[in-house]
C-alpha cells in the first residue's frame, strides 16, 4: 500500500499474526482492503472494518487503549 494510506487499531486482530494494528486508504471506500501493519496480509474490507469499530464490544481498558491509538477523543456516553 502506497504512503496514502491511514493506520488505525481494530479490537480483532490479525488472523495470521494477532496484531490489531491495521491500514487503509485515506480514501476509505467501502471496497478498500485493510492490511495488517505487521504482516501486511488483507484483513477485510473497509465497510466491514467499521462494522467491526462500531459493533464489537469492548471493555474499558481496550476502549481507552483504540481512543489513544486511533486519535480519538472518548466520549462521555462510552463510559
Amino acid at each position: 500500500m502506497s504512503d496514502f494510506s491511514e493506520e488505525f487499531r481494530m479490537p480483532k486482530g490479525c488472523p495470521n499474526c494477532g496484531n490489531h494494528m491495521m491500514k487503509v486508504s485515506q480514501a476509505k471506500s467501502p471496497d478498500d482492503q485493510v492490511y495488517c501493519t505487521s504482516c501486511n496480509t488483507e484483513v477485510c474490507a473497509w465497510e466491514e472494518a467499521e462494522r467491526i469499530l462500531a459493533e464489537t464490544p469492548r471493555s474499558e481498558s481496550e476502549q481507552l487503549i483504540e481512543d489513544v491509538m486511533n486519535n480519538k477523543k472518548p466520549s462521555e456516553e462510552d463510559y
